[in-house]
């Protein structure tokens, strides 16, 4: 068979395997299973400075999920995705995201969730893993409090923050900071391709995580 087009069949069942990818964090994550879950990343995937591999991934996971959520659904969206070769892609992909959550009263609220995940995918030994994700938030809300005004991420017993929501894209503050004059407006010439996420991220370095 052309080797061009084995090229593109390759690429078109990476895209597949990716974006099942997103889908299987989203399914392991919010019925508990932590194996089925961790083994989605690299099994070097970093943890903290300190800490590296799967089993440690578990113990955080298991910590965090039994102290902050009775239960949880994660509702996959858009997802972007772009290759830097055959082996290695990045991407983006939203998450409407529902939890069940314990307050210090003994009640508990219904904390509805929009983020994005900025994702880094890494082809080893035939299958495609997590080589690490970045959750980007715009709110956390009571499911009856509309996120309105600033400081839009608020869940129970914590003070109010900003997510990161639109720190990766430049365009948001470049918006606001130039509003139309007269006559018509520019238009940039489109991106490359495989180069639409890193066009709008106006070819920043790739964000970082902050290591605990």
């Amino acid at each position: 068979m052309d080797t061009a087009l084995l090229a593109r069949i390759d690429r078109l069942e990476s895209l597949d395997e990716i974006r099942q990818l997103a889908a299987k964090y989203s399914l392991s994550l919010d019925m508990r299973d932590l194996d089925a879950h961790v083994n989605l990343f690299a099994e070097d995937i970093r943890v903290s400075r300190d800490q590296v591999g799967r089993a440690y991934l578990k113990r955080w996971l298991d910590d965090t999920l039994r102290l902050q959520f009775t239960g949880t659904s994660h509702h996959i969206g858009n997802h972007i995705i772009e290759f830097t070769d055959p082996d290695h892609a990045h991407g983006v992909v939203y998450s409407k995201n529902e939890h069940e959550t314990p307050c210090a009263n003994g009640e508990r609220e219904w904390v509805i969730m929009q983020m994005l995940y900025w994702d880094d995918y890494e082809r080893m030994d035939g299958r495609w893993y997590f080589r690490r994700r970045l959750p980007c938030y715009w709110y956390a809300t009571d499911l009856n409090k509309p996120p309105v005004g600033e400081h839009k991420m608020r869940w129970p017993d914590r003070e109010t923050y900003d997510g990161a929501w639109h720190e990766l894209w430049p365009s948001w503050k470049e918006f606001w900071a130039n509003p139309p004059g007269d006559g018509q407006a520019e238009v940039a010439a489109p991106a490359p391709l495989e180069q639409f996420l890193s066009t709008m991220r106006r070819n920043a370095e790739l964000p970082k995580i902050r290591i605990r």
